[in-house]
Order: C-alpha cells, then sequence, then structure tokens
C-alpha cells in the first residue's frame, strides 16, 4: 500500500501552534480590509438617484441636528454651524401667535334687491285688465294718492267745470282723483270717482271722465228708476258694475277700448228696493216682464250714449251692457 503524502501533525508540537497563530493573522487582515472598503468613497452615492427637486410640498423642511461644540474645540466652527439651526419649537410659536393675533377685515354687508329700498306707491301702475274689475281700486285708500302735488291744476277747463256742475244738479256723489296716467294711450285727465246717484247706489265706485259720469247719471235718474217703478213697483237700490276705467284693448282688435280713456262702463245686474236682483243677460222664454225691461232700458240708453251693446251681440257681452261715449264721423251711434 501506498504511504499518505500529508504528514500528520501533532497537535501539541510547536509547528501546529504557528499554523494557528498564522490563520487567526490571515482572519483579522481580511476584516479589518472589508471595513475599510465599507467606509471609503463617497457617502452620497447612496442617495436615491432621482431627483425630487428642491421644493416637494409632500416633504417639510428637514430640521439639522444642532452642532454640540466643545469648549476645546474651534470658535469658528461654532459660528459656522449657528446658521444652520432652524427656528426651535418655542420661536414658532411666537410666530404662530403673532400671525394669530392680526384681525381678519369684517365682512361688508351684502344688499339683495329683495331688501332693495321700495320706491313709493306713486310708482304703482298696475291696472286690472278683468272686465269684472273696477281700475284702480287702490285710489280707495287716501294715502295712495299723490300728496306732495295738488290733486287739480291752479285752472280747470270751462267744459269741466261746467259738467261738475250737471253732477251735482243730477245729484251725484262723486270725488275727484288725481289724473291719471297709464302708457301713451290709457289715462283720464280730470277723472271723477262716482260711488252713488241720489238714492241709487254704485257698487262699486266707477271711475269715469266726469262727461260719462253724467250720461251714466242722467239715463239712471231718467229711464231706468222709471222703469223699475213701472214693470217691479220698486225704486232702484244698487247698480253692480264690472268694469269702469281700465287700459285695455277690444277683444279680437288692436283698437284702444274706451274703457282705457275713462268713456265706459259695464253694467252687471241691477237690484231693486225689493230685493229682487236683474241679471243682465238673456232672459228666458216666458219672462216678459224681464225681457221687456231690459229691452226698454237698453233701447233708451240710445239717447245717452254713443255705443249700446248686450245680450244677443256677440258673446262677449251676453251677460252685461255696454255704454261708451266715443265719439264718430257725422254723429253715428251703435246700439245693438
Amino acid at each position: 500500500m501506498a504511504a499518505d503524502s500529508r504528514a500528520t501533525i501533532p497537535v501539541g508540537s510547536p509547528r501546529a501552534a504557528r499554523q494557528r497563530a498564522l490563520l487567526l493573522a490571515t482572519t483579522l487582515v481580511a476584516v479589518g480590509l472589508a471595513l475599510s472598503s465599507c467606509t471609503s468613497g463617497d457617502v452620497f452615492a447612496l442617495q436615491p438617484a432621482v431627483d425630487v427637486g428642491s421644493q416637494t410640498a409632500s416633504l417639510g423642511p428637514v430640521q439639522a441636528a444642532p452642532v454640540i461644540v466643545e469648549p476645546q474645540s474651534d470658535p469658528a466652527l461654532v459660528a459656522q454651524a449657528a446658521p444652520m439651526i432652524e427656528p426651535t419649537l418655542d420661536t414658532q410659536a411666537a410666530q404662530f401667535e403673532q400671525f394669530e393675533q392680526i384681525q381678519p377685515e369684517a365682512p361688508q354687508p351684502v344688499q339683495t334687491a329683495a331688501l332693495a329700498p321700495a320706491q313709493g306707491r306713486g310708482m304703482q301702475t298696475l291696472v286690472p285688465s278683468n272686465p269684472y274689475m273696477v281700475a284702480y281700486p287702490k285710489l280707495d285708500d287716501p294715502s295712495n294718492e299723490p300728496q306732495s302735488a295738488p290733486i287739480r291744476p291752479a285752472v280747470m277747463p270751462a267744459d269741466e267745470v261746467d259738467c261738475r256742475s250737471d253732477l251735482k244738479k243730477l245729484d251725484v256723489t262723486y270725488r275727484d282723483l288725481p289724473p291719471i296716467r297709464d302708457g301713451a294711450a290709457c289715462g283720464i285727465d280730470y277723472p271723477v270717482k262716482v260711488s252713488a246717484i241720489g238714492s241709487v247706489q254704485m257698487k262699486p265706485a266707477a271711475v269715469v271722465t266726469c262727461q260719462m259720469a253724467a250720461s251714466f247719471a242722467a239715463w239712471t235718474k231718467r229711464d231706468l228708476v222709471p222703469s223699475a217703478r213701472l214693470r217691479y213697483f220698486s225704486g232702484v237700490k244698487t247698480i253692480h258694475q264690472g268694469s269702469s276705467y281700465s287700459c285695455r284693448k277690444i277683444a279680437g282688435t288692436r283698437t284702444l277700448s274706451e274703457h282705457g280713456k275713462g268713456n265706459a262702463l259695464d253694467i252687471m245686474r241691477i237690484e231693486l228696493n225689493s230685493g229682487r236682483d236683474i241679471d243682465v243677460e238673456k232672459p228666458g222664454l216666458f219672462a216678459f216682464r224681464t225681457r221687456g225691461f231690459l229691452n226698454t232700458i237698453r233701447a233708451d240708453g240710445c239717447s245717452y250714449f254713443n255705443t249700446v251693446l248686450g245680450p244677443g251681440y256677440n258673446y262677449d257681452h251676453r251677460n252685461h251692457f255696454h255704454f261708451d261715449i266715443k265719439q264718430r264721423r257725422n254723429g253715428y251711434r251703435a246700439c245693438r
């Protein structure tokens, strides 16, 4: 058998001790080289390669750790390190308190259109167009009438003065109103408000021209009341009117209605002293007395008014008499 080429070294021999010392020294040298290689070179190589900018919104300012300088250290190092120290928490709190002490500006009041000052009652010029409503109902309240200007001009035309004299002779209860201005076409220069003709009440009170009031009063006293006494043995208590002054056009046309000039009245029903109400509408087949009464006062109206329309003329006049004093050429009158 061939002999082993490696010689066995006894453990307790001097040669074995030298080998162990050489192995230990070699290990220490290797460890030292490894440590030196880890700490050598540029330390910033460990920073991330991505540039996030100098003002990243998600990162706050990094506070540098205070540099502790020993008394034996160089004073120049102390002066160089001091500016790098961020303000302490106490300093930041003081600055925040100064910021909170700044009072914000007082909010300015907001003015809405709904809170704007009222323009006064004189600006209200709405006029009802319903033929069954009396125009200018707010003039019943004297506070709604202009207070700064006189009700009547200094000098009233002679024809208006004479007309008011006629109203007094006819025992008309009325009062003068301020001039009505309702657009370019509608209005009354010298309106009157009639509330009664003798003992006959006008409900509601009618706003018309003085000339229309005089014509209507003459028809009431000379024809309406006598016809009621003849047919019903009773006087007239109340005339219920549906429309006096009202700024509107004739239905289905572009022509201004005489209501818009204060020259027209619509009569809806007549209340007698006996308590009987006579509606102005086409009577029944056997209502001979009512038919005779309505036909009489309608025909007599053509002596006082230039226009008389009523039931049977058209659908719009099926339930009232329309009286007006519209001036036409050659004195033409429309009685239908």
